[in-house]
């Protein structure tokens, strides 16, 4: 069972959200919130799966509250627009991805599952391309000198990772079993200190590893 936290300061969407999550036989929304704060006390409590957070809310907002998150649950930013500074920043800060709030349920319903595996929802070409369009001007850019804690394969899986491939895709193209390539990934990820595949994406772009133009 997918337990899922409702993070949005509207009761009326989250009631909207909790019916059709609910309806699924394989999910449970266990708690919810009206805004940021109230996000974070809640998912050190429930211990979610996922998080779906809207980004704009009152009080503490929801990119405040994905980067104050305990370990563990992964989060979707909910927002209306897509190509956005506080989207980009949401996947800096630990996201998973992010859905627009029209989106289709069927949609929904799927990325939760997607992120509830642990993959990321980078496969939306738009997700890299807010990555690629604001990392060149982050407010605090990550220095090239993390990447020196890598190893060189480690470092050619993070950029084939920044261009969107898929662990699959990589151990094709790297010649590799996709568990090896898996492995490469996790290790990145941990030298990295990145919560998730999304932030290992934004790293690649604002270490110089991949840039624009490359996808």
């Amino acid at each position: 069972m997918i337990k899922v936290l409702l993070a949005d300061d509207q009761a009326l969407v989250r009631a909207g959200f909790k019916a059709l999550l609910d309806a699924q036989p394989d999910m449970s929304v266990v708690a919810e919130a009206a805004d940021g704060a109230q996000a974070v006390r809640l998912a050190a409590s429930t211990a979610p799966d996922v998080v779906l957070m809207d980004i704009r809310m009152p009080g503490t907002d929801g990119l405040t509250a994905t980067r104050q998150m305990p370990a563990g649950p992964r989060i979707i930013i909910l927002t209306t627009f897509e190509l956005d500074e506080y989207v980009f920043e949401a996947l800096r800060g630990g996201a998973s991805g992010f859905l627009v709030k029209d989106t289709e349920p069927s949609e929904l319903i799927q990325a939760v599952r997607v992120v509830a595996a642990g993959e990321a929802l980078l496969s939306p070409s738009v997700t890299r391309r807010l990555i690629a369009e604001y990392a060149t001007r982050a407010k605090e850019p990550m220095s090239a000198d993390g990447l020196g804690l890598l190893t060189e394969r480690e470092r050619e899986v993070l950029a084939l990772v920044g261009t969107g491939m898929t662990n699959d895709e990589i151990a094709a193209k790297l010649f590799m079993s996709p568990a090896t390539a898996k492995t490469h990934v996790s290790r990145a990820m941990m030298k990295l200190h990145a919560r998730d595949r999304a932030q290992l994406v934004v790293i690649a772009y604002e270490s110089g590893l991949v840039r624009p133009g490359w996808l």
